[in-house]
């Protein structure tokens, strides 16, 4: 801490960023043992918190995060949209394919940018808001696979057909942004995604990684 910050402020927000973790919540006690200060102050934090309706408590007292943090989390897709737009227009005109960058949304796989490519005959058209489950289409099984190996490099998925015929998907997932789960990737009308687009995608969702952090 310095002289130009908060304490009490720097506390509130490592609690919620500690129930951002969890899924069962945590209690007083727990909270109190992970801050490194007296189960008051946490009494006092989650008093504050509840007040924004940023935290709830349970009926067994366990703290989570609340449904408060919903309407903050509004303003994110613009700001994550904005810095990741450089990468998907380079991404869209080097492979002549629509890109998008496309985040979880619940159960689902929501795409938030998309650029496509300005000198193509044809592509495909895809629109910032569509959804699809995040088992079918490369951007979703990008972000399942980077779940079922959480701290490594998943490299690209690809598909087939799945969300468009005759469409072709490759994703790479967003890997090393805390609190954003999310996929690069392009879509293209063809028989196969050429071998060299996958690796692109990996390197274009690293560059929107590194501007997300």
């Amino acid at each position: 801490m310095t002289a130009e910050t908060s304490q009490t402020l720097d506390r509130g927000l490592r609690v919620l960023k500690l129930l951002a973790d969890t899924d069962h919540g945590l209690t007083v006690t727990e909270l109190s043992t992970k801050l490194g200060v007296n189960r008051t102050v946490v009494y006092r934090l989650l008093a504050t918190l509840e007040q924004h309706a940023l935290v709830r408590r349970d009926l067994g007292g366990r703290a989570r995060v609340g449904l408060g943090v919903l309407g903050l989390g509004r303003q994110v897709h613009p700001l994550v949209r904005e810095a990741a737009l450089p990468a998907l227009r380079s991404l869209a005109e080097d492979i002549g394919a629509t890109a998008h960058l496309t985040l979880v949304d619940g159960a689902e796989a929501l795409a938030v940018a998309v650029v496509e490519p300005t000198w193509t005959d044809y592509h495909v058209a895809y629109r910032a808001g569509f959804r699809h489950p995040l088992d079918r289409g490369a951007a979703g099984k990008a972000i399942l696979a980077a779940r079922q190996r959480p701290g490594s490099d998943p490299g690209y998925t690809l598909t087939q057909g799945e969300l468009e015929a005759g469409a072709c998907g490759a994703a790479a997932p967003l890997v090393g942004v805390t609190g954003v789960e999310g996929s690069v990737g392009v879509v293209m009308l063809a028989d196969a995604v050429p071998e060299r687009v996958g690796p692109r995608v990996v390197d274009a969702a690293r560059e929107v990684a590194e501007a997300l952090r």
